[in-house]
């Protein structure tokens, strides 16, 4: 069985929706998208690319697939992080697609579980709310990385809604970067 790392930037309330640009998730209104640009940095950038590159597959939720394949398959591929999110799989929970476009990519069946139990890389997840809870209630995810930006949105998709029961996280490290962004490391159980 694969094993499981989330890897989201969240702003200090929580909040991980529409991060990389204003049009990227308006669902309910949400008028701030793009906030993550201004804590970009040397450090939260390499940071990425190490998760990114170092993945062995990527497991999406729809909407954040969709605005991966869109921003990351015409990007320019000597980038390394833009290399490996082409070349490496893409697994995608969705109940609305049935196929998908972007190279590697397989659209998980109905029995999400089922189908993530039959996946052997190693996965990183990015974004996905509604996936996240998915993963969190059925104790799927092994290890987060969180980079909390020092910024209070007020509203929007958080990154730890409603679930049946409380998570048990053991802090591994936590650093600071010259934006102040915190990367905080956990395992999960």
């Amino acid at each position: 069985m694969a094993r499981i790392s989330v890897v989201n930037f969240q702003s200090l309330d929580g909040v991980i929706q529409s991060v990389l640009s204003a049009d990227e998730d308006t669902e309910g209104g949400f008028a701030y998208g793009g906030w993550v640009s201004a804590g970009m940095d040397e450090v939260v950038a390499e940071f990425m690319q190490s998760a990114t590159v170092g993945a062995g597959g990527l497991l999406l939720g729809r909407k954040t697939y969709q605005t991966f394949a869109a921003t990351w398959a015409p990007a320019d591929q000597s980038e390394p992080a833009v290399a490996a999110m082409n070349r490496i799989p893409k697994y995608v929970a969705s109940r609305s697609l049935t196929t998908a476009d972007w190279n590697n990519t397989v659209v998980l069946g109905p029995d999400l579980v089922a189908s993530i139990n039959q996946i052997s890389e190693d996965l990183v997840v990015f974004g996905s709310a509604d996936l996240l809870r998915t993963l969190f209630t059925h104790g799927l995810v092994d290890e987060m990385h969180l980079l909390t930006f020092p910024l209070v949105l007020g509203a929007g998709k958080k990154l730890f809604g409603d679930l049946p029961e409380p998570i048990r996280l053991e802090h591994v490290s936590t650093r600071s970067t010259p934006s102040g962004v915190t990367i905080s490391s956990y395992t999960v159980g």
